[in-house]
């Protein structure tokens, strides 16, 4: 059986300005599958294109613990939990990177959204998959979110 949860960098984004992790969710003792992930400001007004990636880590980035959030209340709480070295957002320390997954260019008049369909990206037990800038971005506070499913 699934459960769907989100992670997110906090409740109202984060200034971001450098190449750095954005968010990143270690899978806890539970395989998980990232079904959707989406990018965004809401600031700027001109045409600027930016540059993200899916990737796994191998170690993880050092970040602000965020707890991965229930889509349906009664569902239990998810395995992939918050913590500086597990499951946050704006890293402070990047870790290693490993297999980038997706390398997408967008325009951020638009956001960035990436939804599962045939190319499902799947995370094994203790698995780390983060979304990153790899270059530096425009200054802005940047929204960013991976929902993903728990299999449990």
């Amino acid at each position: 059986m699934s459960y769907i949860y989100v992670a997110k960098n906090g409740d109202t984004g984060v200034v971001i300005s450098t190449a750095i992790t954005i968010l990143q969710v270690k899978a806890g003792a539970a395989a998980l599958e990232l079904l959707r992930a989406g990018l965004s400001q809401g600031l700027s007004e001109t045409s600027t294109m930016e540059h993200v990636q899916i990737l796994r880590k191998t170690a993880a980035a050092t970040v602000t613990s965020f707890t991965p959030r229930r889509f349906n209340p009664s569902d239990p709480v998810a395995l992939a939990i918050g913590g500086t070295a597990a499951t946050g957002y704006t890293a402070t320390a990047e870790g290693t990177d490993g297999e980038v997954l997706l390398d997408d260019g967008w325009n951020i008049l638009n956001g960035w959204q990436w939804k599962s369909g045939e190319d499902r990206i799947l995370v094994p037990q203790g698995g780390i998959l983060a979304m990153k800038f790899p270059v530096a971005p425009a200054s802005a506070t940047w929204r960013a979110y991976m929902v993903f499913a728990e299999y449990q």
